[in-house]
């Protein structure tokens, strides 16, 4: 009996982020079932018919040794990570089905935080924001209806930090490869008259990057103040982050992958001389603060209600050496010197964003024990303010100083109401219902976008149903329907259509002592996808297209397995079928029918596995392992379009000293990146453009490629003082 409650104990402190649910203490329990009720209205459990995994705070903090949130999902399953530095610090980018970032809806405490123009989640403007994230649910598929633009692969809500009810201190430090250095403070006042709580973190992150010049320098905070009692929960966040990051995002090409990896062209130049320089401020500079109004009220036994407004502001700039710039661009007049004409220039150049996001999101919850409703919605505006800015030009021709060549404006306003209802028929038999209505006016007048003026509405109804076999077996199906809207970037190509997706689930979810599987099938019927295409814009960013009729078909399984009283083996697997429909290519100056060709980014196989050993409370060491199959860069099937199958495997290590003084324990992490040295892209680009001037009368398509190549074995080592 005392072993047995020994494997539970051990178990339930490190269980997987792979589980469907996750096992609390009291304490811990009480905390977090307190806050839960800021993401209550778009979070799901077992009860409901839709795919997803939790991640919490303790499961996450071995690890949480400076990466991004995306690196430290990287084991979840069907998920595929990457970085622009090769290191997991800077830019981080991560993929859930196949499909890219902008299709990831991310919400904040239920506040969206996707941009509002590119669909882009940009991790690195909230550096350290997983050491203020109390858990996270990733749902796979469409999910439930949430607040901002559309899940098209998956939706990411997180909670913050939750109230704590006893005062504490923390001072983690951590250093690693590539001169990466993480400090930050934490405290809480905890609960002042049984009712006030402060809590706060500052931050700060420095790297070289594992790519050369592709450095970072991340400061961030995060400030709470609550009110509680028994029936009202008040919340008021302040929090953001300022980083200047040195651009990584050209990659390097085949040549380059073999002979210098690490190569990187941003802020190349060659000099009067002839020789190759590069600007030392060739830099993304960026600032975004957060500002969060949270108020939860029960207003009977059954009866609860949340009403949130937030207030987002981002300003910052890339700056860029640029040799010999035509005039045009810029709008600088022609000149003669010294009998000839002059039209082009070197200069730095800053392109701007400044933009303001703000809006309310509310909901009201009915509960039972048959039935649970939930009414609500949201309302956002976002205004941005693009414009570019010359700093220096060798030849300027009388051009002031800052004058903006370029000053675009775009709005967005974003409403949406929904009705959810899960209904117990009965012991066994539970219906889900789920009806969204979004609306969406768009208007830009950018050089890239051209003059946009666009309404969109969309109705998205997702229906399930639920069945409990008994204690130990619980099965899915769902149907949910998404519609989206096109980004900024997708309007440069063309007229883009939304897109439409039918997705539909199939789970079974087994619960046993020593085991916890779940299974389920997908298949994601697509109409006009925007895809990504493999080619970057001149800013880094993924270019897309409609494609017309596409699915993804897949099988995901994930487990828990406790072998014994010391470890705990967590495996899981996404096989998948991502397909283009009767695909068309322009090659050669010709129309040519391609048939079913690959999705990009889409790999058949993603597996991962962490096996744990703990063989004291004192020691906890992790095995984490992941395998990414080939996957192409572009929806043509090139070969010159592949990325290679790569794995990746990395140890972690975690001492907790109990000290039974001021300071209560110290805790010791250690990482070890990718143990066995592999060398692989996670990520990379691809391109096709047309040459008419190798043969008179004739075109060529010409193909090219682009890789991000990854950092071979490196470490992170921390030290945690708890007060």
């Amino acid at each position: 009996m005392k072993t047995m409650f020994k494997t539970a104990a051990m178990f339930g402190a490190v269980l997987l982020a792979n589980g469907q649910e996750t096992p609390k203490d009291s304490l811990e329990g009480s905390k977090i079932a307190l806050d839960e009720v800021l993401v209550s209205a778009v979070r799901v459990t077992q009860e409901s018919p839709v795919t997803f995994t939790n991640l919490t705070k303790k499961q996450m903090k071995s690890r949480n040794l400076g990466q991004d949130i995306p690196i430290l999902m990287n084991f979840l399953p069907g998920v595929v990570t990457t970085t622009d530095a090769g290191a997991g610090i800077g830019y981080t980018g991560i993929r859930v089905r196949g499909s890219d970032g902008t299709r990831v809806n991310v919400t904040v405490n239920g506040i969206p935080y996707n941009d509002s123009e590119s669909h882009g989640t940009f991790w690195v403007n909230m550096p350290d924001f997983s050491s203020s994230t109390q858990s996270l649910q990733l749902q796979r598929g469409v999910g439930t209806s949430t607040n901002g633009s559309g899940a098209f692969g998956a939706s990411l809500n997180i909670l913050t930090d939750a109230v704590s009810d006893k005062a504490f201190g923390e001072i983690n430090s951590s250093v690693g490869s590539f001169n990466t250095l993480k400090n930050n403070l934490k405290f809480s006042t905890g609960l002042l008259n049984d009712h006030i709580e402060i809590s706060g973190r500052l931050s700060r992150i420095t790297s070289d990057g594992y790519i050369d010049r592709a450095s970072s320098e991340l400061d961030s905070y995060f400030l709470q103040g609550a009110y509680l009692d028994d029936r009202t929960l008040i919340k008021a966040l302040l929090f953001g982050g300022h980083q200047t990051t040195y651009q990584a995002w050209n990659g390097v090409d085949k040549e380059q992958l073999e002979n210098n990896r690490t190569f990187n062209t941003a802020g190349m130049y060659t000099d009067e001389k002839g020789n190759i320089q590069f600007y030392d401020n060739e830099v993304d500079d960026y600032k975004q603060n957060h500002f969060q109004l949270h108020w939860n009220q029960k207003l009977s036994d059954y009866w609860s209600t949340n009403i949130a407004l937030h207030y987002t502001k981002g300003q910052g700039y890339f700056e860029q050496y640029r040799q010999d710039d035509s005039f045009a661009t810029y709008g600088i007049t022609p000149f003669t010197k010294d009998g000839e004409t002059v039209n082009s220039t070197d200069l730095i150049r800053r392109r701007w964003l400044d933009n303001d996001f703000y809006g309310t999101t509310f909901s009201a919850n009915y509960r039972d024990h048959k039935v649970d409703v939930i009414l609500g919605g949201g309302w956002n505006n976002y205004t941005g303010d693009h414009f570019g800015e010359i700093i220096w030009a060798r030849y300027s021709n009388n051009r002031d100083y800052e004058d903006r060549y370029y000053d675009d404006t775009s709005t967005k306003d974003d409403m949406n109401v929904y009705a959810k209802a899960n209904y117990k028929l009965d012991n066994k038999w539970s219906v889900y219902g789920d009806l969204q209505l979004r609306n969406i006016i768009y208007t830009a007048n950018g050089e890239e976008t051209g003059l946009v003026d666009d309404t969109f509405t969309f109705f998205n109804p997702k229906a399930g149903v639920t069945y409990n076999l008994n204690d130990h077996h619980n099965f899915y199906l769902s149907y949910a329907r998404a519609n989206r809207e096109p980004n900024r970037n997708d309007y440069k190509s063309g007229n883009p259509k939304p897109e439409k997706l039918d997705d539909f689930e199939l789970g079974w979810r087994h619960t046993a002592p020593g085991i916890r599987l779940n299974t389920n099938l997908y298949y994601m019927k697509y109409k006009d996808q925007l895809v990504l295409t493999g080619e970057l814009n001149d800013v880094g960013g993924a270019m897309r297209a409609n494609v017309g009729d596409s699915y993804r078909l897949g099988l995901e399984i994930d487990a828990i397995l406790t072998l014994g009283d010391k470890f705990i083996l967590r495996p899981n697997v996404a096989l998948s079928d991502n397909k283009n429909k009767n695909f068309v290519f322009q090659r050669d100056g010709e129309l040519e029918k391609l048939g079913d060709t690959h999705i990009s980014f889409s790999p058949s196989i993603v597996a991962g596995n962490v096996l744990t050993y703990m063989p004291s409370t004192q020691w906890q060491l992790s095995l984490l392992s992941k395998y990414v199959g080939k996957q192409y860069m572009g929806n043509i099937d090139a070969k010159s379009s592949v990325l290679d199958a790569y794995s990746q495997t990395d140890l972690n290590v975690q001492y907790t000293i109990e000290t039974n003084s001021f300071i209560k324990n110290i805790v010791l992490s250690g990482l070890v990146n990718n143990i066995f040295d592999s060398l692989y892209e996670s990520n990379g680009y691809f391109y096709t453009y047309d040459d008419d001037f190798s043969s008179p009368g004739t075109i060529t398509t010409v193909e090219g490629a682009g890789y991000y190549p990854q950092a071979g074995i490196n470490f992170l080592l921390g030290a945690t003082l708890n007060f």
